[in-house]
């Protein structure tokens, strides 16, 4: 047995899986319906506990662990399971899928993850979204609920802290792609990882691209390495905790060094302009959010359907020559941003999916065009 105690006094009984072990965090919900591998290891959920809204999770299995010829992970959007711990509707330990290696279970176990199945998800999601997303705590055995709801109060908001320091790399990491590939691009890019999801890293290589991934504090002013453009990724956490990373945006831009973010890198554009962000009620997390693209205040008629994590978003007041560029179709909140020159423009959803669709995997090609 196992309980999630919401830090509104809600408590939901079920069955543990997964490691026998207590954990606290930010309870955030996902709506896909597969992919529950690559966003466990997403570093973008660090210090959250992921509700999955899918009923049946598990019934693929999960992948190796093997890393690939530039020595990150193969199949996962990271090295490392980033979630505080999980909760399913019903979680399967049979698995079937000609890639799987292990089942959910034996995986969170190895990784010392809890989770939680048979957990009415329905009524979960629906108290998050009436209330947002709030901190909880998942204890094991059916312990002393009202003791651990003293715990529940103490909890540390994730969002306090700089969670981009704690999973950004350490040093500068240079990727050069295979010289004899069929594709072959002369364009090297600095990465700014703030947590950023493998499959980023792919798209960029999988181009010819040579990548320069270095911290999220790097001092690009004072940088030996040769460039021709700065991409900023996706990462976990409050924007505005990351305030070196948003100095090097602005020395960029004053530069004119053409720059592209996602997700939090969007988020990071727009406070290096001077615009603002702010935390959403529930977030957007999931793998079918439309999106609606403007072109000079307008909003055309295109409609792609795109991949998403995030808590926090965009203000739409923007500083003169920058526009928005993407909406959601299901809120109006903002997407994306570009600016008139057309050398600097940044997505909130996610072009690389894993999981989810790929009609954004074009925007970085549009990135490559302007170098």
């Amino acid at each position: 047995m196992a309980s999630l105690l919401l830090k509104d006094g809600t408590v939901f009984r079920g069955q543990s899986f997964g490691a026998t072990a207590d954990t606290d965090g930010e309870v955030v919900f996902n709506t896909g319906m597969v992919g529950y591998p690559e966003s466990m290891t997403d570093p973008s959920y660090r210090g959250q506990i992921l509700t999955f809204t899918y009923p049946l999770i598990g019934n693929y299995g999960v992948p190796s662990e093997e890393k690939n010829e530039y020595g990150f992970s193969k199949n996962y959007e990271s090295e490392d399971i980033h979630v505080r711990g999980i909760i399913v509707s019903s979680e399967s330990r049979d698995f079937s899928h000609f890639n799987a290696v292990s089942s959910l279970h034996e995986w969170m176990v190895h990784h010392k993850i809890p989770g939680i199945s048979g957990i009415d998800t329905r009524a979960l999601t629906k108290k998050l979204r009436e209330t947002g997303v709030m901190l909880g705590r998942i204890i094991q055995n059916d312990g002393d609920v009202e003791s651990a709801k003293l715990k529940v109060e103490s909890i540390d908001d994730p969002n306090e802290r700089n969670l981009v320091a704690d999973v950004s790399c350490k040093d500068v990491i240079t990727y050069v792609p295979d010289p004899k590939s069929q594709v072959s691009n002369p364009k090297t890019l600095v990465v700014y990882d703030c947590g950023i999801k493998r499959n980023i890293l792919r798209s960029w290589l999988k181009r010819g691209v040579t990548v320069h991934r270095v911290p999220w504090d790097y001092d690009l002013s004072t940088s030996g390495l040769k460039y021709d453009g700065v991409f900023v990724s996706n990462g976990p956490g409050d924007p505005k905790k990351c305030d070196m990373t948003i100095a090097q945006m602005k020395w960029a831009l004053a530069k004119n060094i053409p720059t592209f973010g996602i997700c939090l890198g969007n988020q990071l554009l727009a406070l290096a302009i001077g615009g603002d962000t702010y935390k959403l009620k529930y977030g957007h997390r999931g793998a079918n959010q439309p999106c609606l693209e403007w072109k000079d205040g307008v909003a055309t008629k295109r409609c792609i359907i795109t991949s998403q994590n995030h808590g926090f978003a965009v203000d739409e007041k923007l500083p003169a020559g920058w526009q928005k560029w993407f909406t959601n179709a299901n809120d109006g909140t903002v997407e994306g941003i570009r600016h008139e020159s057309g050398r600097f423009f940044s997505v909130q959803f996610h072009p690389e999916a894993t999981p989810g669709p790929e009609d954004a995997n074009y925007l970085f090609d549009e990135f490559l065009k302007i170098l």
